[in-house]
């Protein structure tokens, strides 16, 4: 379980392994720098799917942007009262 930096609750979160090839010099700098390979390989795949997923939102937008319609219209007719 990690804590959860918005709340002051616990989350249980479920991983799994996986396994990954990374050149030596990498893995030696990283171990002498205290770098932790996992936590580091962790934050990269959660950063990539973030980018992938705002590219994926953008291009949906930009296949069916967004329209004023008639809808939209009567609320912000609701917003004056």
């Amino acid at each position: 379980m990690r804590r959860s930096r918005y709340a002051r609750t616990l989350i249980a979160v479920t991983t799994t392994r996986t396994t990954f090839t990374l050149e030596e010099d990498l893995v030696a700098q990283a171990r002498l720098l205290g770098v932790n390979i996992s936590a580091a390989a962790r934050d990269g795949v959660a950063t990539a799917v973030r980018a992938a997923l705002a590219q994926a939102d953008r291009a949906a937008y930009q296949d069916r942007p967004e329209t004023v319609d008639d809808f939209w219209a009567e609320a912000e007719a609701w917003s004056d009262r």
